[in-house]
């Protein structure tokens, strides 16, 4: 119950946070970069993308299962839009990754900071991780994310997993990136290890939430047939979403994570010596206390 009541408190949190105009306007970064990127594939290579999907389909006859399907259930209107739903389909994961990669490298320490700031100002920075640990983890793990991926594509066909699978890679992909960046620049390597192994799950359901809510771009595709005639401007804007929803993210995971580790210091073992410090809560109502270690030296941020 007390990890649900966390989960709550920092998702309310990272929602005011991220309602912060400087923070929207961060998210115009991701945008003018994988957004421009995606637009341009979009424009220039959509029509022959559906041609080469169209070709291998039915040139092999393997739409055939999917068409009786579609046919079993009265969706035949759908067999029109099967193939560009299947150019989306391959399109999104490689969005989504380019979009995720984009936040932890370009916006998630400014989002960490931002919170750490205005929430925890007595935390001491204690992380020895630097660019080059997060870009090891954060490629290493979308690796592992883009192979489960592949594995698992001809199962996506299937319903069940259709629904089931695609939150679990991202929200796993989710969770081990932004969970490490929201602690590389506050936590020691040992209290990092101990955060991610003792709040695992938390964090994972962190990560397949907001793997749901990036669905949204997704199922815009494919609940409106006409959406497709806009499908350079809508790759764009799906684009933004994803950066939008990254970014709550990303603010959700700092402000789990850093309370976290707060605690965590607040109940280190005998000889430590810790006391109770105001921390700085501007998204709430009135200010609160919380138990912050105080081993910080002296002149140290």
């Amino acid at each position: 119950m007390r990890a649900l009541a966390d989960l709550g408190d920092a998702f309310w949190r990272a929602v005011a946070s991220s309602m912060r105009p400087s923070v929207i306007a961060l998210s115009l970064l991701p945008l003018a970069l994988t957004g421009a990127a995606a637009g341009l594939l979009g424009w220039f290579f959509w029509q022959d993308a559906t041609d080469a999907v169209a070709a291998a389909l039915y040139g092999s006859g393997l739409a055939q299962p999917a068409l009786a399907w579609l046919d079993a259930l009265g969706a035949q209107a759908l067999r029109m839009v099967l193939v560009p739903l299947i150019v989306v389909g391959l399109t999104v994961p490689v969005l989504v990754v380019a979009t995720l990669l984009a936040v932890a490298w370009l916006i998630a320490p400014r989002l960490t900071r931002l919170v750490a700031t205005r929430r925890f100002p007595a935390l001491e920075r204690r992380g020895s991780a630097g660019f080059v640990d997060g870009l090891a983890r954060s490629l290493g793990a979308t690796a592992v994310a883009l192979l489960a991926l592949i594995a698992t594509l001809p199962l996506w066909l299937v319903p069940p997993f259709t629904l089931l699978l695609p939150p679990l890679i991202w929200g796993w992909l989710n969770a081990k990136v932004m969970a490490f960046d929201a602690l590389a620049a506050h936590a020691t390597a040992d209290e990092r290890r101990t955060l991610l192994r003792s709040h695992r799950w938390p964090l994972l359901l962190i990560g397949i939430a907001t793997a749901g809510a990036g669905a949204a771009p997704a199922l815009l595709w494919a609940f409106s047939a006409t959406t497709l005639v806009f499908a350079p401007v809508l790759i764009v804007l799906s684009v933004w979403v994803y950066t939008l929803v990254f970014i709550g993210a990303s603010l959700w995971f700092a402000h789990y994570a850093l309370a976290a580790l707060a605690r965590l210091r607040a109940a280190q073992p005998a000889g430590a010596v810790v006391d109770a410090v105001d921390v700085i809560d501007v998204d709430a109502a009135t200010p609160v206390r919380e138990p912050c270690s105080a081993l910080a030296t002296e002149g140290e941020p």
